[in-house]
């Protein structure tokens, strides 16, 4: 019987368990996105994870409109990640990174240009900015002759990783960003090859993935989608008809894993709608059949539950890891699982309040 502490190979690399980090946005990095000397003690704490799938990680500067996030598009964010990796490879863990560009989730004060996106639409809500709160501003739609740089910056970014020290990457492919953004129907309305069919929709995160296979291997990348629920003001009106054909692509093409973050009608994640669209796991486990991972809100038992009866290869945690770096050990122990300050999730100005200070259970 399988269970949330045994091994899990990933194409080229073996996770110790099946209790994952799943990727957290902390704002620790410095304005230029290196990441900072503070990063190694966050990272380094959460070790004993199985595998820690780093935080969104900017491919370029026109991809990343987080504040204080970090990228790995040039030279100083290599070296900026390499005493992090280093780190959690010194405490016998796995580390992989994801790589992340927001499509129309950014603000031109950021990144110093309009957002863009498949077709012209403005996300929701407002946005932290270096100057504060901003609304969202309109993005432009993607020319064709664009997309082949945005690929190329995927594939960059992908060998800058395996420089770093990274075990693999994970494509976001996810939470309304820009490659998500082009699978569903609700902000791609495009009328060329990159829109309207799911097999046309698909096309841009296919390529993506094939430009990224070609440089480092299938048995390093993984991707996150979640293909449920309206997220950050993107949705699609028949999800099973998009992401069930995606994740059978993936499979063909040879990708070492999966990760599924699954909406539901009371959902942790800020940027999620209540929603009562059906979770897509069990369909797409039946076309995926290499490691999947899933995640959102899973309880204790709800996780050791979903392994055990296959429905699940491994469990990645979100929240919990902010507060519990030794989170393998209480879930193994059924210690206590302490709470986090969502006040302190976010923000450089913290530094270490609320990021590496919650502590251990004493040996």
């Amino acid at each position: 019987m399988t269970t949330l502490f045994d091994p899990l190979t990933l194409g080229a690399f073996t996770t110790s368990n099946r209790i994952y980090m799943s990727p957290l946005t902390r704002a620790r990095a410095g304005r230029d996105a290196v990441p900072t000397p503070l990063m190694v003690e966050y990272y380094r704490q959460r070790a004993t994870a199985g595998l820690i799938i780093s935080e969104g990680t900017g491919i370029s500067r026109q991809g990343l409109g987080w504040i204080n996030a970090p990228g790995i598009w040039n030279e100083a964010q290599i070296e900026g990640w390499k005493p992090i990796t280093k780190a959690v490879h010194d405490k016998g863990g796995k580390i992989v990174c994801q790589l992340w560009h927001m499509g129309r989730l950014v603000h031109s004060s950021t990144t110093g240009e309009q957002p863009v996106a498949p077709s012209i639409s403005t996300a929701p809500d407002y946005i932290h900015t270096y100057e504060g709160k901003k609304p969202y501003e309109e993005a432009r739609a993607l020319r064709i002759d664009e997309l082949p740089g945005i690929i190329a910056d995927y594939a960059k970014a992908a060998q800058n990783a395996i420089k770093a020290g990274f075990d693999g990457i994970q494509i976001h492919s996810a939470n309304g960003y820009l490659l998500d953004e082009f699978l569903r129907d609700g902000c791609n309305h495009r009328t060329d090859q990159y829109g309207g069919s799911p097999e046309n929709r698909m096309r841009l995160l296919r390529e993506v993935t094939e430009a990224i296979i070609k440089v480092i291997g299938a048995d390093r990348v993984g991707v996150r989608l979640s293909p449920n629920g309206r997220v950050q003001g993107n949705d699609d009106s028949n999800p099973e008809a998009i992401f069930v054909p995606t994740a059978k692509m993936l499979q063909d093409i040879g990708i070492a894993w999966l990760e599924l973050r699954e909406s539901g009608a009371h959902s942790s994640f800020a940027g999620d709608e209540p929603t009562t669209q059906p979770k897509l796991s069990p369909k797409i486990r039946k076309v995926f059949t290499n490691p999947l991972v899933l995640n959102q809100d899973y309880t204790v038992a709800g996780a050791k539950e979903a392994v055990m009866e296959g429905r699940a290869d491994a469990i990645s945690f979100g929240r919990w890891y902010i507060a519990n770096p030794d989170l393998v050990r209480r879930l193994k122990d059924n210690l206590p699982i302490q709470k986090d300050d969502s006040k302190l999730w976010y923000g450089a100005e913290h530094g270490a309040k609320g990021y590496i200070d919650y502590p251990f259970i004493a040996p």
